[in-house]
């Protein structure tokens, strides 16, 4: 049976308010906790992470000697202060870029262990077939955080739709546009809101994860996609600083980077979810 836990607002919301405790506590909280008893809890958002995570319980982790838990979230918040405050033992939904802003707003100590695929950003439509349909003055919606916004900006900008100004990095705004010739309209909306907005908007810059939910194919139905090649967004296993060494994790590590869970991925996302090992 599958052990996956789902958690309610209201869980999600003690999750929060532990971490708000915590957070005052006294400087050793930083270091990462020395028990490696019991299962290895992992927070994970739902697509493709802990279809992924699911497949290591079911299929490789008891041969390999890990008890695996998976717990499921649905936003990009609640992990890392999961992770942070003890509540799991790892996470495993984001990127790079996304976890060094997250860390300095936060304060918080989390570190990757090992990347896993990537999830190619899209810009996805129902109203229009092509990017080049977009009519003056049309609103897309992107995603509110300013990781994923900047990184939503720069699809458009690869795309032709935009042009941002030179040396834009990884916290561009709309403010950085530099041409904008259809004079198109943002709306920001949390990310995992974005799919939900294709009947309210003319176009959205969704993450593959909540593309893939939505019953979106990245690879089929994105109208402008994210290159794999060069791409800082690999997504990845992550623990608290000095977590690194559980032995659990280490199990972990080596199943997800497998030839089992590349096979795995390759098949069942089929160009939509991309293996980064």
């Amino acid at each position: 049976m599958r052990n996956t836990a789902k958690l309610t607002t209201a869980v999600l919301a003690v999750g929060a308010l532990t971490f708000g405790l915590t957070a005052c506590g006294s400087e050793n909280d930083s270091a990462g906790s020395s028990d490696t008893s019991g299962p290895l809890v992992v927070a994970a958002s739902p697509v493709p992470h802990a279809e992924i995570l699911t497949y290591v319980k079911d299929n490789l982790a008891k041969k390999a000697g890990l008890d695996l838990e998976v717990k499921e979230f649905t936003d990009y918040v609640t992990p890392n202060t999961a992770t942070e405050d003890g509540s799991v033992d790892a996470n495993y939904f984001q990127n790079q870029p996304y976890l060094d802003d997250f860390n300095k707003k936060n304060g918080t100590h989390i570190v990757p262990v090992v990347t896993v695929h990537l999830e190619p950003l899209g810009l996805y439509s129902n109203s229009v077939k092509s990017a080049d349909a977009l009519k003056s003055g049309a609103t897309i919606a992107v995603p509110n955080d300013s990781v994923n916004e900047a990184r939503a900006l720069k699809l458009l900008d690869a795309g032709g739709i935009i042009t941002l100004k030179d040396g834009v990095g990884n916290d561009a705004t709309p403010a950085d546009i530099a041409k904008n010739p259809k004079n198109l309209k943002f709306k920001e909306l949390e990310a995992a809101q974005t799919p939900r907005s294709l009947d309210d908007v003319d176009a959205a810059v969704i993450n593959g994860n909540y593309a893939i939910e939505a019953d979106l194919s990245p690879a089929k139905d994105a109208l402008v996609l994210e290159s794999a090649k060069d791409n800082p967004y690999g997504n990845f296993l992550a623990v608290k600083d000095g977590n690194e060494d559980d032995p659990r994790v280490k199990k972990l590590a080596q199943l997800l980077t497998s030839d089992e869970v590349k096979k795995f991925i390759e098949d069942k996302y089929d160009g939509s979810v991309i293996p980064s090992f």
